[in-house]
Parts: C-alpha cells; structure tokens; sequence
C-alpha cells in the first residue's frame, strides 16, 4: 500500500460469499496505540453522492446529538465500498450507516453507554465496565497519533439490504449490546444455530468487504476498518495512513486560501 492510499484495488472476484467468518479477539490496544501512523491527506468525500451506495445516517436519524446528516469516508473507502457493493450478490445491496463521526458524538455514545453499563452491571468492576464498553463504542480519542477510529474517515458501519429497501435480518440490530453482535457469534453456534438467514448475510457482508480490503472489528459485525490503526494492525500493515481529521469547511478553505494555519 502506497502513502496516498490509491493502489488499484484488487477484490478477489471468486472469494466465496459463504466462507465461515473467522472467530479472532479483540485487538491489543496497547499495540493499537503504538502503531505508526503517517497521514496521507486524502479527503473526505460524502457518500450521498454515489448513485450505486445506500446511505442511511443512523446516528442523525435516531436524534443524537451533534450526528452528522451524511456520510463521510475517506477516498479510497468510497471506492472500495463502490467494489464491495459490485460483488454483492444480485438483489442485495450495501448500506452504510455511519462513517466519519466527530469527536462529540463519540464522547456522547460512549459516556452514555458506560453509563448505562455501570447501572446495569454493577457487580462488574470500573474496568470491566470500561472493557465492555469499549468492545461497542471506542473511547474518544483526538490523539493524532491514536485516534479514536470513526473520526479517521476510515471506519464504517454497514449492512444490507434487498434492492426495494428493505433491511436484511444480521441476527441483532446495528450498535445492539448483545452477545450476539459479534461478527462470529453465530458461527460459533455450530448446527445448532438459532438463525441460519442472519449467518448467511452476515458472511456475504464479511467476505465482500474483506475481498476489497477492509478488516472487521470482531465485536461488531456491523463495524470495518481501512486505512486507520485498526485496519494497520488487523493486516500487519507497517503503519497507518489516516489519522484524525474532519470534512471540509469554509473556514478551513478561506485559512488555507489566506495561508492561516487551521485553528488561527
């Protein structure tokens, strides 16, 4: 993978779509701080303005405060999400719910769930809350060089659905507390799977965005990564390349115009 981030994409076309999604832990996120990250500067672009992508904002749509009405990824997630919609089977579609989140929106979803966690599991410790926690929402972070990961423009949360709109049954709801929400879960059911349709379209999600070159937040089969730390240490990539940043503004375009640093 090159600086910018524009190598061509190379989706493997045959991948099979009912491959087992893979059952792997969370990540180190001592190692997820230390990785390197070199910004490449590629812009947002929204995602409305694709004639092939669903968007649904479903942070706006549910009323959260300060939630973005679009969705903003990266360049290089546009067209990978474009290559991931393509290798759908026919009648399916990709929807994407979220993507670049700022920082008080994440500070909002965290320290809501947490708080709902320490009320719901108190005989859990402060850090056990936490941990739970943190396998749903990631704790807010501005950090240049460890940022929470939506406010990269690297992250997504997807789903499908049929070509009229209509969603298709993943097992639980996006952003659902629930066991089940791992990407896994009901592969890990065996032949005794409650739900075998929600099984089938969460790996026909995974194996389409994987062949394109995301990674998956294994606690959430909603949740891919590229470009970002995540996506770094999931690939054993050596760094990397997008770090925080935010959709353009008037402001920024005049101070880049006026040769301002941002934020004078």
């Amino acid at each position: 993978m090159t600086d910018n981030a524009t190598t061509p994409l190379q989706a493997d076309n045959a991948a099979p779509i009912d491959q087992v999604i893979p059952s792997i832990p969370m990540p180190d996120w001592e190692s997820l701080r230390a990785m390197p990250l070199v910004e490449n500067q590629e812009p947002l672009l929204p995602l409305s303005l694709s004639p092939v992508i669903t968007t649904y904002p479903a942070y706006y749509k549910m009323g959260v405060p300060n939630a973005m009405d679009e969705c903003f990824v990266r360049r290089s997630v546009f067209d990978r999400l474009i290559e991931a919609n393509r290798l759908l089977p026919e009648g399916l579609r990709l929807v994407v719910l979220d993507g670049w989140r700022p920082f008080i929106v994440q500070q909002y979803l965290f320290d809501t769930l947490n708080n709902l966690i320490q009320h719901a599991k108190p005989e859990l410790s402060a850090e056990e809350q936490y941990a739970f926690a943190r396998t749903l929402v990631s704790p807010p972070s501005a950090d240049p060089v460890a940022p929470s990961p939506h406010l990269t423009g690297g992250s997504v949360d997807v789903t499908l659905s049929d070509t009229d709109g209509h969603l298709l049954d993943m097992g639980t709801l996006f952003d659902e507390a629930s066991p089940l929400s791992w990407s896994a879960a009901l592969e890990e059911q065996g032949d005794s799977c409650s739900n075998e349709e929600a099984r089938t379209n969460r790996r026909i999600l995974y194996n389409v965005m994987t062949a394109v070159g995301f990674t998956n937040l294994p606690s959430e089969w909603w949740h891919y990564d590229f470009g970002n730390q995540l996506w770094a240490l999931n690939k054993g990539e050596p760094k990397a390349v997008y770090s925080a940043t935010r959709p353009p503004g008037v402001e920024r375009l005049w101070q880049r115009q006026l040769g301002l640093k941002p934020g004078v």
